[in-house]
């Protein structure tokens, strides 16, 4: 049995922010009217993906790992990967705003987490109502001792970066900045394999049962980035193929995020050395494996698919836009590209020195 390109049933998550736009959006039947996040690819202690197509049905993707191993995963990542994956997919739909939250680095959480790392992640923007907003880095001039009295006043809010958003924006969102999905917002995530969150603020909410959700002060105050927050979404950089564009949008030590627009054929290598996870977000894509297995897929907005690093060699025929991650190796996958076609070296890594002490492991990226 060889591996081939997985989709797995989506892990439904209730929250009492979520609602129904996950039906809505894209047709699906929900268990409930409050579903606010869809684990679309997954290996994490609070949700397993199955697979839900082909020989392997029934599999789940640690049971994937463990029998392919680095035909899965790929030749590039650490042996780490083969006994936890590294991403975490998500599809999240806010009826409501999220609370106001941070993470964790990763050396944070080694000495507070019981062994879950920190988490950086990354948004696309699947759809917005018009006005919708997210919380996004804090106000200029916020310190700690000042964002502590806001909290211990009640006036927190006033603190808070707001930042309108519309479809097709992307938001990089590393450990360290404040944020939270508002109302009327749907996004797909990308992000480190882990479910750490840090709740500032959630909005004076109470439960059924008149509970409040916990909140951890100490805990987001200790990692909270103070200075060098984004402020807007990102503009990303493109690079043009025959039938279409390839944009570099998030690119660090745990993930990269492209957006792949094309209208005709695009093909796609993983050379044997990560697996690529591929998300719909707009028309109808076909996937074609160019190699022995021969398998075919076709992806429909909402649809992510897993494909692993031996295929070496894909392809993808229609119209529509893709969001594809990988763990990637900074230079030959971001930076080599890019400076191949012209862009400058400063241009590639302009906002790296804005995030203090990530500027050894982060290369945000810049329109030219």
């Amino acid at each position: 049995m060889l591996p081939y390109p997985f989709q797995f049933h989506p892990i439904y998550k209730e929250k009492i922010w979520g609602g129904t736009a996950l039906s809505t959006e894209f047709g699906r039947v929900l268990p409930s009217n409050r579903i606010g996040e869809s684990w679309e690819v997954a290996a994490h202690a609070h949700g397993v993906s199955v697979v839900s197509q082909g020989p392997l049905a029934g599999k789940t993707l640690p049971e994937l790992v463990g029998l392919f191993g680095r035909d899965i995963i790929g030749t590039f990542l650490p042996d780490s990967a083969l006994h936890k994956f590294p991403l975490l997919l998500k599809i999240l739909d806010a009826n409501d705003y999220l609370s106001v939250q941070v993470h964790p680095d990763d050396e944070y959480a080694a000495d507070h987490e019981m062994g879950e790392p920190g988490k950086w992640e990354a948004w696309y923007v699947i759809a917005a109502e018009p006005g919708a907003e997210i919380i996004y880095g804090l106000k200029p001039g916020t310190t700690r001792e000042s964002l502590r009295e806001a909290i211990n006043s009640g006036t927190i809010s006033q603190c808070l970066g707001r930042v309108p958003v519309r479809a097709g924006d992307v938001f990089d969102v590393p450990a360290g900045v404040v944020h939270a999905l508002g109302s009327g917002v749907m996004v797909a995530e990308i992000q480190q394999n882990s479910d750490t969150v840090y709740r500032l603020y959630d909005w004076d909410r109470i439960d059924a049962v008149g509970n409040s959700r916990p909140l951890h002060i100490k805990q987001a105050l200790d990692v909270i980035l103070f200075s060098g927050q984004r402020a807007d979404a990102i503009p990303g950089l493109v690079l043009p193929t025959p039938d279409g564009e390839r944009t570099i949008m998030v690119a660090n030590r745990y993930f990269a995020l492209e957006l792949l627009t094309m209208d005709g054929s695009m093909e796609e290598a993983t050379l044997g050395e990560r697996f690529h996870l591929l998300t719909c977000l707009e028309g109808s894509i076909h996937l074609e494996d160019v190699g022995q297995r021969g398998t075919h897929t076709t992806l429909t907005p909402g649809d992510s698919v897993l494909v692993p690093a031996c295929l070496n060699r894909y392809l993808l025929h229609g119209t529509g836009k893709l969001m594809k991650c990988y763990v990637p190796d900074i230079r030959r996958n971001i930076i080599e590209p890019l400076a191949f076609h012209g862009y400058s070296f400063t241009k590639i890594t302009t906002m790296v020195a804005g995030l203090g002490d990530y500027r050894t492991s982060y290369l945000p990226l810049a329109e030219v």
